[in-house]
């Protein structure tokens, strides 16, 4: 079907699906498509029409789904990270470094998102969360798609003596540009696949349980308990398990310079997978901790056992002996990140 259709139909319309679909969240290749899309275009009469078209198709559907998780993460707030957790193949690994993103920069992260791979689509409805208004979040969001399709298109255009002889070809050896295009998809869904699979695996292996953590801080020697969710998210869920203790990310080395290196450390947050507490649990093997492991379920399975919870700006009664991270509490509810 589509290598019935004339190039003139076919580049905008796959560039605007692919475009779309992304921003959507969906796992396909965006920058092959606009490649594509690009180096159709050269040696044509209508070149300058046909890459308009193009540039124009994929700008609308990039915004028009950006606009749909903006809308979503102002209404529902962190839930809607959950869900792109689940319908993308690589998303909960790259919520934690969006946040921290979007901490420093604000709504000015939308103007390089797409560049970084995994970034766009939860940088968008950080914005929605953080309130941002949509006047201000369209403005970033058109400029930052402009850039990233245009860039493509522009690509494209100049290596389309490339692509026309890679696509001559494969059409030689039987495989038109439908199969060109499943192709791409399937290795680009495979790969992704792979490298999540692989992740999980990893983190299965040390996962701790909401039973077992407790017998632990039931224990004589209770565990160092670190709650590792980022400044927005502990914003928008002011609790802490009892005994937890907030260190910033940046300022992790410091805050854990005076603990000794075997004592049984446990990792919380609140994302699918434990995948914020599992990369900080690399982390903190790197600097020497023997015993690092993740909450299976994180906050969210805590609560729902139905065990206490504390406001982050509580005091707990740590005994007095007890090694400490230094507390930082999170802004109160209510507060707005600076876009």
């Amino acid at each position: 079907m589509l290598d019935a259709l004339s190039p003139t139909i076919l580049a905008p319309l796959l560039a605007a699906l692919c475009v779309s679909g992304a921003a959507l969240g969906l796992p396909v290749p965006t920058m092959p498509a606009l490649i594509y899309a690009g180096s159709v275009a050269v040696g044509r009469a209508d070149a300058a029409a046909l890459l308009a078209a193009t540039f124009a198709a994929a700008v609308a559907g990039g915004f028009a789904g950006d606009a749909v998780w903006y809308l979503a993460g102002r209404r529902y707030g962190f839930r809607v990270l959950r869900v792109l957790c689940r319908l993308s193949l690589s998303r909960d690994t790259c919520v934690r470094r969006t946040e921290t993103f979007f901490a420093r920069r604000g709504v000015r992260i939308l103007l390089v998102a797409r560049f970084l791979p995994g970034l766009a689509v939860v940088s968008v409805p950080m914005t929605g969360l953080s309130r941002v208004p949509f006047r201000r979040f369209a403005a970033h969001d058109l400029a930052g798609v402009s850039l990233w399709v245009g860039g493509g298109l522009a690509l494209g255009a100049l290596l389309a003596g490339q692509v026309d002889a890679l696509l001559a070809w494969l059409q030689n050896a039987g495989v038109g540009l439908g199969g060109v295009v499943l192709l791409v998809l399937a290795v680009f869904i495979a790969q992704r696949v792979w490298r999540r699979q692989r992740l999980l695996r990893a983190l299965r292996a040390s996962r701790i349980s909401v039973d077992e953590l407790h017998a632990l801080m039931e224990a004589e020697a209770p565990p160092l308990l670190i709650d590792v969710r980022s400044a927005p998210n502990r914003e928008q869920d002011p609790w802490r398990i009892p005994g937890a203790s907030t260190p910033e990310p940046d300022v992790l080395e410091l805050a854990l310079a005076d603990l000794p290196r075997d004592r049984t450390v446990v990792l919380y947050c609140a994302c699918p997978n434990e995948i914020s507490a599992a990369q900080m649990a690399q982390r903190m093997r790197a600097l020497g901790f023997s015993d690092v492991r993740p909450l299976l379920g994180g906050l969210d399975a805590w609560r729902a056992s139905g065990r206490d919870l504390l406001p982050l700006d509580a005091l707990d009664d740590t005994p007095d002996d007890a090694p400490a991270v230094p507390l930082v509490v999170a802004p109160p509810p209510g507060s707005r990140v600076e876009a």
